[in-house]
């Protein structure tokens, strides 16, 4: 389910897009009618000037009569009121085209907001797979750009495509007053000037779609020189990164500039062909005049609507051409609602209670096609029980405890509580009753409260104060101003590691799910951390059904069962009395090589 694999075969079939995006726009269809209503006055205004030009310049210049409707308009009449009438004209189009704006605008980003709200729904919903093969910047691109694109430009370019299109039939309304025989040349001058936009669909298609992936490849590069930046001055990879992120920016000006190669030559293209048009139309007209079958009034009328023409017919194709790369957004945008999950949640049944058993039977599973990265994994533990799983790194040992909670389902076999299949249950109640403390856990941006109380929203303060005190954070928070209410940044950028650690475990022990899954919680901590961390995991495992994996000895010694994974299998099961008597065991050689030292440690 990888976001740059994606084919958007249905990119141009405009009925089913439209269909698609048509339940966010219902909400707004009544000010959307508004904005295009005043749309059409909006473009047909555009032709006033050049309609008044016929009778000024014949009847106020050049002194001839003229008559509307049977009714004669004096020199004197049209002298004095032409000049303020342009005026009064502009005045209401400059309303109008405010109104117009704010309207299109409230829609647009009405709609926008909608469709980003669903998607972001779908995107956390999504399993964990989805994010494994996906980067940061390309769902950001996807979820976040696209949007915009499709959304906020839609109306808008449909906007403005009635206005250029009813400022055309306004001004060759004007055409034909003034010469049919004229307006027909014209117009068959202008359609020729539009027909090469009809080249461009294909390409506005495939390189909007490599751009996308090019685009979320720089995000990504961003993403991870903002959270790497440590690690990139560690290994002295600034070089590489920005090699690798120029890169990047160049081939995004390269597919820029292979469709401005491509479609660039149009406006030269539609100026050249309408030069000639107006060229033609120039000596046609030098004819009707000399004929006398055209005054000077009605031609200056018809060449200057025949310019002013050019303006929308131009305008209509950008937007027809702006409208492909509109489409091939919103394409894109409902694949993404398309994208199912792979963990369905189609279980009836509530786990409500801790489970008095839980059995891996016969599992296999593997995160790709192509490598099964679990055999045939069979174990159980009973409730109150501790489990550690050891093993070398890359064995199998974090995936084992990541199908608990159905972060990825199983090839075969089967994971059974009580003998009911976790796919039996309910996904809410299934992870309501498992808790994790990682080697590395995320915090939100916030206080310290608000990432505790992700476990119990409606904590109390009594119960809060509980788990601060069993998770060792009470002299930590003592020491800051705010206590509790002390912001802590993105991740916990301003905490340590140990102290990261205790506030995921307060995070864990107020949610109080009888099974707990500790995956290396204390591996990446000094000893003095660690021993204070360990403090707190003790009163967190209280009473509970354990998966541990960890370096430390005395969580170890002390599980009731441990198995040992070596490529993907259970290759050795038993306490740590009955394996490290094993002649030449995994765990014998692995405690030899990891555990011998820090033995020591602790006996000291």
């Amino acid at each position: 389910m990888r976001l740059d694999n994606i084919k958007t075969d249905k990119a141009f079939e405009y009925s089913y897009l439209l269909k698609r995006i048509f339940p966010y726009i219902r909400p707004v269809m009544f000010r959307i009618i508004i904005a295009f209503l005043l749309a059409i006055p909006l473009g047909l205004l555009d032709g006033a000037t050049a309609f008044v030009l016929k009778p000024y310049i014949d009847v106020v210049v050049n002194g001839q009569t003229y008559e509307i409707w049977n009714y004669t308009l004096t020199r004197d009449f049209l002298a004095m009121w032409i000049p303020p009438g342009v005026v009064i004209f502009a005045g209401v189009q400059g309303v109008l085209r405010y109104l117009n704006t704010y309207l299109s605008d409230w829609i647009s980003l009405t709609i926008a907001n909608s469709v980003k709200v669903d998607l972001f729904k779908k995107l956390i919903f999504l399993d964990s797979k989805f994010y494994d093969d996906n980067s940061s910047g390309l769902v950001i691109s996807r979820f976040l750009n696209d949007p915009d694109t499709a959304s906020r430009q839609l109306i808008n370019s449909i906007k403005t495509l009635i206005t250029s299109f009813t400022s055309a039939l306004g001004l060759i309304f004007v055409l034909l007053y003034n010469s049919w025989e004229l307006a027909v040349v014209g117009v068959i001058v202008l359609v020729c000037a539009f027909l090469p936009m009809a080249f461009l669909r294909k390409k506005i298609k495939q390189v909007s779609n490599k751009s996308t992936v090019v685009g979320g490849d720089i995000t990504t590069s961003f993403n991870e020189t903002y959270k790497g930046n440590k690690v990139i001055s560690g290994y002295n990879l600034q070089d590489d990164i920005y090699i690798k992120v120029k890169k990047l920016i160049r081939e995004t000006f390269s597919l820029q500039m292979s469709l401005t190669k491509r479609t660039g030559w149009l406006s030269p293209i539609m100026y050249i062909i309408a030069s000639i048009g107006i060229a033609f139309v120039m000596l046609v007209g030098n004819n009707l005049i000399i004929s006398g079958r055209l005054t000077t009034g009605s031609f200056a009328s018809f060449i200057t609507s025949l310019l002013l023409l050019y303006k929308p017919v131009k305008t209509i194709g950008q937007d027809l051409t702006n409208m492909q790369g509109i489409f091939v957004a919103i394409n894109r945008v409902f694949e993404l609602f398309d994208f199912n999950s792979r963990i369905i949640d189609s279980g009836k049944k509530e786990l409500n209670k801790s489970p008095e058993i839980i059995e891996f039977k016969n599992v296999h599973f593997s995160y790709n096609e192509d490598k099964e990265i679990l055999h045939n994994i069979s174990f159980n533990i009973r409730h109150g029980q501790t489990l550690a799983i050891v093993g070398n790194s890359g064995g199998g040992k974090s995936t084992i405890v990541n199908l608990l909670p159905r972060f990825y389902d199983i090839n075969a076999g089967e994971i059974l509580f009580d003998k009911t299949n976790i796919k039996d249950f309910t996904l809410s109640s299934l992870r309501n009753s498992i808790s994790e403390v990682f080697q590395d856990n995320f915090l939100f941006k916030g206080t310290i409260k608000d990432n505790i109380l992700i476990g119990k929203k409606d904590a109390t303060d009594e119960e809060i104060q509980k788990v601060i005190k069993a998770s060792h954070l009470d002299e930590f928070i003592a020491t800051l101003d705010k206590g509790l209410d002390s912001e802590i940044g993105e991740n916990g950028v301003s905490l340590s590691g140990g102290q990261r650690q205790r506030i995921a475990i307060a995070r864990a022990m107020i949610k109080n799910a009888p099974i707990v899954v500790l995956d290396e919680a204390t591996s990446a901590l000094d000893n003095k951390s660690e021993k204070i961390v360990q403090k707190a995991l003790d009163n967190l495992m209280q009473d509970k059904t354990v998966f541990v994996i960890a370096h430390r000895l005395s969580t170890i010694f002390n599980a009731d069962k441990i198995i040992v994974v070596d490529d993907g299998k259970i290759v050795e099961e038993g306490t740590h009395e009955e394996l490290i008597n094993i002649p030449d065991g995994k765990y014998r050689n692995l405690y030899n090589m990891q555990f011998k030292n820090q033995e020591n440690l602790v006996a000291q």
